[in-house]
């Protein structure tokens, strides 16, 4: 088994340190398994968030450090991940480490004949939130209803960037969003393409270190639209049923 976990950073020297600390003895448990890729993409820093990967991973034999010229968002830094990935499984995990980079584990376990894709799920009856923001919750909830009863996936959560895909899901699944909304968008164009979906109950917290990158408005506004888009499609069949 070979796993590429890519990590999208932009702007994060607070919060290299620590990731690192956190990551360095599940990596080990992964090398235990198989081979491990590692792969930054680091999404046009301003800061020293480029300089701190070279310190802390420069010269790990398994790690690949991508550097974008400009910051080209979450889903640009995905396509740019997925392109360099050569393992049979690929990550994707947050550089603030929200979810717990232990579960990269359990989530490999859960793989099976059936299973393409294993997504992190906070809102998951057995997940679970803490300290974030009541508004927050509150709108990514309200987001992963409207996915549920507009796509009939039946997952809990549609966002999360805390996942594992088989390698044959992200070399052929397109997305086109630049944002947040990829990890909703690959989500559902991979559900429409036949690949199952399993949920992994997780505790989402808040982040400690440096400034979210997210806004939120905007994704908002992303998410509508998109959401919009989807209905027309369920309407005219293409998702698989109608309304």
């Amino acid at each position: 088994m070979k796993l590429s976990l890519i990590i999208p950073c932009y702007n994060e020297e607070e919060g290299i340190p620590p990731l690192a600390a956190k990551i360095e003895p599940v990596l080990k448990e992964i090398q235990k398994r198989g081979e491990l890729e590692l792969i930054f993409v680091d999404d046009g820093s301003k800061d020293k968030t480029l300089e701190l990967l070279k310190n802390y991973f420069g010269s790990r034999a398994d790690t690949k450090i991508i550097p974008h010229v400009k910051n080209g968002n979450l889903g640009a830094a995905m396509r740019t991940g997925f392109a360099a990935a050569t393992g049979d499984f690929v990550a994707t995990m947050d550089s603030d480490c929200t979810y717990d980079p232990r579960g990269l584990l359990e989530m490999l376990d859960l793989f099976d004949e059936k299973t393409a894709i294993v997504t992190a799920s906070p809102y998951h009856p057995q997940g679970g939130v803490k300290n974030v923001p009541a508004y927050r919750l509150f709108l990514s909830k309200g987001i992963a209803l409207a996915y549920r009863f507009v796509t009939g996936i039946k997952i809990h959560t549609f966002t999360a960037l805390f996942r594992v895909y088989q390698n044959n899901v992200v070399k052929s699944v397109s997305f086109s969003s630049p944002d947040f909304l990829a990890t909703a968008e690959i989500l559902v164009n991979a559900h429409t393409a036949g690949y199952g979906i399993k949920e992994y109950p997780s505790v989402l917290h808040v982040r400690e270190y440096g400034v979210s990158k997210i806004r939120l408005l905007r994704v908002m506004r992303s998410h509508a639209k998109y959401l919009l888009k989807l209905v027309g499609k369920r309407l005219s069949g293409s998702l698989g049923h109608k309304i």
